[in-house]
């Protein structure tokens, strides 16, 4: 792993928030676009850590970050997948706060400040959930929103977003927690409720801070039949381990976590319809999902989405029509 460090730290000085910026063969002006919306925050050089993590790019592109000087930490390693560039970015990170960012996306300004203003107002935050938007004009800030709570009750009560970018949370929290390795397809998944489930403190906002871009080159837009497959397989691997979490845990993160897991279970079907079509391959993905005790999905009403699918997947009828419907549906948003 090569490590080019830009700048010599302040002595004695810890940065509020340490950007983790995860880079491979990208288009330079998409990551200076990164860089840039994060060096236009309210946060001082000794406020921030900037951390551009390359996993192992066909070129490096230190020409085009040398304008950043010492305003960046940039590393290069062997190729290994995004979960070892994170963990291995986290080891070196010094902030009190983490936030990811992935290197074709962005932060926007006004709400991400507004993220900002809670740490700093509210010293026992440990987690604050923001949203994410591919509109980045559509960015209008609501405080009445703000829900202050723990992360075993948010994720009993609430949807969890499962992407890591739209969470900034302080680094002690984390613990040992680490990334898979391997795990190509939904690694923010597993992270992200084991992170949740050891937060006491967390500010659920409706801020729409993060800009997530979509692009041919993007890893979920990826169609041929072994990155379906890959796909799939990876998500029923956090599947398992989350259950398997879970069934450790105290009764009230055992509860919220079980949500979670029937959620991404439902989520697996739904994916599995979408990327197959084929009634065969779901009754399939459906006597696996059985015998590992995940199906039928649990007779809950967390969503009116979820009631519904479990309710259709439970007879040989439904499953037909979700089989029929969903990807009509699907093609018409």
């Amino acid at each position: 792993m090569h490590n080019q460090q830009n700048h010599t730290p302040v002595q004695n000085a810890q940065p509020l928030v340490t950007f983790i910026v995860t880079y491979y063969d990208l288009p330079i002006p998409m990551l200076c676009e990164c860089i840039n919306s994060i060096l236009a925050l309210s946060l001082s050089a000794d406020e921030r850590e900037i951390i551009i993590f390359d996993d192992g790019s066909e070129s490096s592109p230190m020409n085009g970050l040398m304008q950043y000087g010492t305003d960046i930490i940039y590393v290069r390693q062997q190729h290994q997948g995004v979960s070892v560039a994170r963990n291995n970015a986290l080891h070196m990170a010094h902030g009190q706060y983490i936030q990811f960012v992935d290197g074709d996306d962005y932060l926007i300004k006004e709400p991400y400040e507004h993220c900002l203003d809670l740490i700093r107002n509210h010293s026992d935050i440990e987690v604050v959930i923001f949203d994410f938007t591919q509109d980045a004009s559509n960015t209008t800030i609501s405080h009445r929103d703000i829900i202050k709570t723990s992360g075993t009750e948010y994720m009993s009560s609430h949807n969890l977003q499962g992407a890591i970018w739209c969470k900034l949370f302080r680094q002690s929290v984390r613990g040992q927690l680490e990334f898979t390795p391997g795990i190509r397809y939904g690694e923010d998944e597993e992270f992200t409720p084991q992170l949740l489930i050891r937060a006491e403190v967390v500010y659920a906002t409706p801020f729409k801070a993060y800009y997530y871009r979509q692009h041919q080159a993007s890893v979920i837009q990826q169609k041929d039949e072994s990155s379906k497959e890959r796909r799939l397989d990876d998500n029923l691997q956090v599947i398992r381990h989350l259950q398997y979490l879970a069934d450790r845990m105290p009764n009230n993160d055992r509860l919220a976590l079980n949500r979670r897991v029937a959620q991404l279970t439902m989520d697996y079907l739904y994916n599995t319809i979408l990327l197959h079509q084929s009634l065969t391959t779901l009754n399939a993905a459906i006597d696996t999902l059985r015998q590992d005790g995940l199906f039928p999905l649990p007779d809950r009403d967390y969503t009116v989405k979820y009631t519904w699918f479990r309710r259709l997947s439970n007879t040989s009828i439904g499953r037909a029509l979700l089989v029929h419907s969903l990807p009509l549906l699907n093609k018409e948003r």
